[in-house]
């Protein structure tokens, strides 16, 4: 990298283009996406183009962020003209899809028929239609030049944009067949086929969308990255643009601990450079403190695209500034704090990770994307295994890292790490193939050829996927062959719907079939599911733990998942905060001023949640390998 300050004048994101012009931002968790995205509505908005930014995320973060309330209706961002902003939300984009099909069908049908449909959009599969329909609204609306997509992670930013291919192929295979899908009758809604082949055809143009990869100069991130690029090459999708953000500034590393850090990271760019060698590439240098709020999120648009006339259309707030802004020294530590050790974990934290006599303690990891579940899932589970208790590692997030972390091959069935430690990936790919399977064959014999096809075609909709993959997520938690399983989970949105889903599951198979197999299809599977939802709920056998590190975003998001959680009746036991800078470390103003705002973080977090915190340092070397587990398991039981 011949200087992290070049900027790419050709760049997508700074071309002028025939409008609407759409920007997807993807990647890996925490890698600053929505802070990019944020950035670079705020520069179109500010260059007089009618711009919204759009958060498909089911934990959005734009009202963070912007430090304005941002929910379901697009609402006129602050202090930006020109600029708009939206979150999508499940519930309500369900109610509205919902309201779209049956509307059209209530004065010419009876109530039953009507009441027939609402009770088949009732399905688990119907949110995830919901939200993806209303995004596809917005690739169909001309009010705007620009709109700005801020996505959820990446595996399930792909799994978005593969739905309209998906949804499309599934409607044509069910009108050949008997009409139905999980969504209803096909003439309900022939007409989304349509809405979704435009669609397609307009992700695949660049000329009228641009992609743009977020990434942290590590090698997870960037594994992550090329995997990401690749799957939207094989949908047909073209490479866009790489933002390499989070680059430690060479000025600020004077100590071994940052240095060797430093040097990571620049490997990882040369790396990056060579793998992308085609594609735009800009880079962002660590901010001594977060990026929220319009005068930030302006200072970042300035760096982001660079240049004199940036700085004018931004205004004079920038101008003030002396040094630059992508690592300028906002203050120095404050008073207040005081620098303590670490909370090491004590006895009564780690029991909440240890089974009990009445069986297999499932463990659940949860967070904002990029906090370090992955790792401190990983460090938990190999400390129970060490303590002498057969222990399973599951992944449930699409982008799954515990291979790369473990330094192990990870596959579908649990394989042995070390001793007492397995660890395995659910793939709904594959779960998708063995769930189909075992439904059909648990129901030949039971019901006619004619209700064997039907079920056929409602299995073979895109959202059986989401169900196979709960279904084989589940015959973990239900398996006695583990003293202790330790959950992975996606980010928070995607978490809590996976734990929702037991609560609606056993509606949708009874839609499966009909007439008295039917009851006893609901009444078996409400069973299997209400011990499902007893366990979640018991903490003597359950531990929900939420992991993030101390800035205002992960907080919130965090928080929220914690009220969620217990309007489901789940209750959080502890909170990890992850990735605290050790005091002996800052040794300049740069890391002191970020040691100091997470310090004030960590008093807010433990008088808000009322939890046991317990705070697990940023290591010197990333972690990745058995050698590197074991060092950062002793900051665990010292």
């Amino acid at each position: 990298m011949s200087d992290v300050n070049t900027k790419f004048t050709d760049s997508p994101i700074n071309r002028s283009t025939t409008s609407p012009l759409y920007i997807f931002f993807s990647g890996k968790g925490g890698v600053g996406k929505t802070t990019m995205a944020c950035a670079t509505a705020i520069y179109h908005g500010i260059q007089g183009k009618r711009t919204l930014i759009v958060s498909t995320d089911p934990a959005s973060n734009l009202s963070d962020v912007f430090e304005q309330q941002i929910g379901h209706k697009v609402v006129k961002i602050n202090g930006v003209e020109n600029l708009f902003a939206m979150e999508i939300d499940p519930d309500e984009a369900t109610r509205e899809y919902k309201e779209r099909i049956i509307a059209p069908f209530r004065e010419v049908m009876p109530e039953d028929v009507i009441a027939s449909i609402d009770e088949q959009l009732s399905g688990p599969c119907t949110t995830e239609m919901a939200a993806f329909d209303r995004f596809i609204d917005f690739m169909e609306t001309d009010d705007y030049d620009i709109i700005v997509f801020d996505t959820a992670p990446t595996g399930h930013t792909i799994r978005l944009l593969e739905l309209p291919v998906d949804w499309s192929r599934h409607i044509e295979e069910a009108s050949k067949g008997t009409g139905q899908t999980c969504l209803g009758p096909v003439e309900t809604i022939q007409g989304s086929k349509e809405r979704y082949d435009r669609a397609t055809a307009l992700l695949k143009d660049p000329q009228k969308t641009r992609f743009i990869f977020v990434m942290r100069p590590d090698e997870l991130s960037l594994y992550e990255t090329l995997r990401a690029s690749k799957e939207l090459e094989s949908i047909g999708i073209k490479k866009g643009e790489i933002i390499i953000n989070g680059i430690l500034p060479a000025e600020v590393c004077e100590v071994e601990f940052f240095r060797k850090k430093y040097h990571a990271q620049q490997r990882v760019i040369k790396e990056a450079e060579e793998i992308f060698a085609d594609i735009p590439r800009r880079y962002m240098l660590l901010r001594d403190s977060e990026v929220k709020g319009i005068d930030n999120l302006k200072s970042l648009a300035v760096e982001l695209f660079g240049g004199e006339a940036v700085k004018e259309l931004i205004g004079e707030a920038e101008k003030e500034s002396t040094t630059s802004p992508l690592h300028r020294v906002t203050s120095s530590p404050s008073s207040r704090f005081t620098y303590s050790p670490l909370h090491r974990m004590t006895a009564s934290p780690l029991s909440l990770f240890l089974p009990v006599n009445t069986g297999t303690r499932a463990v659940f990891f949860t967070g904002k994307g990029g906090v370090g579940k992955t790792t401190i899932s990983c460090i938990t589970s190999l400390f129970t295994a060490k303590k002498g208790h057969k222990s399973l590692l599951v992944t449930t997030d699409p982008a799954a890292h515990i291979g790369e972390v473990l330094d192990v091959k990870i596959g579908t069935e649990p394989v042995e790490v070390t001793e007492n430690l397995f660890a395995v990936m659910v793939d709904q790919e594959e779960a998708f193939k063995e769930y189909k399977e075992r439904i059909l064959n648990e129901a030949r014999g039971k019901y006619s050829e004619e209700m064997l096809r039907a079920m056929e075609e409602e299995l073979n909709s895109p959202c059986t996927e989401e169900m196979a993959a709960f279904d084989r997520f589940i015959q973990f938690i239900e398996s006695r062959d583990y003293d202790v399983i330790v959950f992975d989970t996606a980010p928070t949105g995607h978490t809590l719907r996976l734990l929702s889903l037991p609560f609606d599951y056993a509606r949708q198979v009874e839609m499966m079939v009909s007439g008295a197999g039917a009851e006893k299809a609901k009444e078996d599977t409400e069973n299997r599911f209400k011990e499902i939802i007893n366990l979640l709920k018991d903490t003597k056998r359950t531990t929900f733990c939420l992991v993030l590190y101390p800035e205002s975003t992960p907080i919130e998001e965090s928080y929220r998942a914690m009220l969620d959680l217990k309007d489901a009746g789940i209750e959080t036991q502890l909170v990890v905060a992850n990735m605290i800078i050790p005091e002996e470390v800052c040794v300049n103003d740069f890391f002191r001023n970020r040691r100091a705002m997470q310090l004030k973080y960590l008093e807010e977090i433990k008088k808000r949640f009322g939890l046991p915190v317990l705070e697990f340092p940023l290591m010197e070397d990333e972690i990745r390998g058995m050698e590197m587990l074991e060092r950062a398991l002793s900051y665990l039981v010292e």
